[in-house]
């Protein structure tokens, strides 16, 4: 649909879009900063879970890889915003480590080393594919697939707004952000034809729609304050 469209002008669509993109996500890597403030404040993760982050930290990194020029072709919005956000998501894994009890800390670290391991195998094992455009696609379905669950995890956010009818633990500027950084990278992806980045952010932006219309459905219902951000846990 684009074929009548000038390459300078996609060209140029596609970097705005990837700039826009990597500017959106900063909402969402700085979106746990409150939690991580109430932990160091009290010295105790409490009932807080690493897990999310360690998850996260595992796609930026899955999806970093994706975006270098060993595997895809200018790609480099992909690679900046997932290497900033990986940056972030190990200073909220450090900072979990620091203050979680000895079991806690144990198993946090197990999982830091068990993402590094994975990332050493998934990096050395695609190099080991000669064929550009193979290596190209199977780093892609790992960065798609990583994706796909990482924008499917809010569902159980969406059905607790349902539930209780209230959007407490779904605070506004983080569905926001969401929606915001999905809908840019589905049209980098688009922009630049790669099926790996439009299709996990097309999803994203569906979800992060209905998020949006949650919100504004049952927000008069909401307490005056929300408690805390949407990775805070589901431990």
């Amino acid at each position: 649909m684009f074929f009548s469209i000038p390459n300078g002008t996609l060209t140029v669509c596609r970097d705005a879009a990837g700039i826009a993109g990597n500017i959106f996500a900063l909402g969402l890597f700085i979106s746990p900063i409150p939690t991580f403030k109430r932990i160091i404040r009290n010295q105790s993760t409490e009932n807080f879970s690493g897990l999310p982050y360690i998850y996260a930290l595992l796609n930026c990194l899955i999806c970093t890889w994706y975006g270098t020029p060993l595997v895809s072709h200018d790609n480099v919005p992909v690679m900046t915003v997932n290497s900033i956000g990986a940056v972030f998501q190990i200073t909220y894994i450090v900072t979990f480590i620091v203050y979680a009890d000895k079991e806690k800390k144990m198993r946090m670290l197990g999982m830091l080393l068990t993402v590094f391991g994975l990332l050493a195998i998934i990096v050395a094992g695609s190099l080991q594919i000669a064929d550009r455009a193979t290596r190209w696609i199977f780093v892609g379905f790992l960065s798609c697939a990583s994706l796909i669950s990482m924008f499917a995890s809010p569902l159980f956010i969406i059905n607790l707004v349902i539930r209780t009818r209230s959007v407490e633990f779904m605070p506004f500027y983080l569905s926001l952000s969401t929606f915001l950084m999905s809908t840019s990278f589905l049209l980098y992806g688009i922009f630049n034809f790669d099926a790996f980045i439009y299709v996990p952010n097309g999803i994203g932006t569906i979800l992060g729609i209905l998020q949006l219309a949650l919100y504004f459905r049952y927000q008069k219902k909401s307490m005056e304050e929300s408690s805390e951000p949407l990775m805070v846990s589901q431990a």
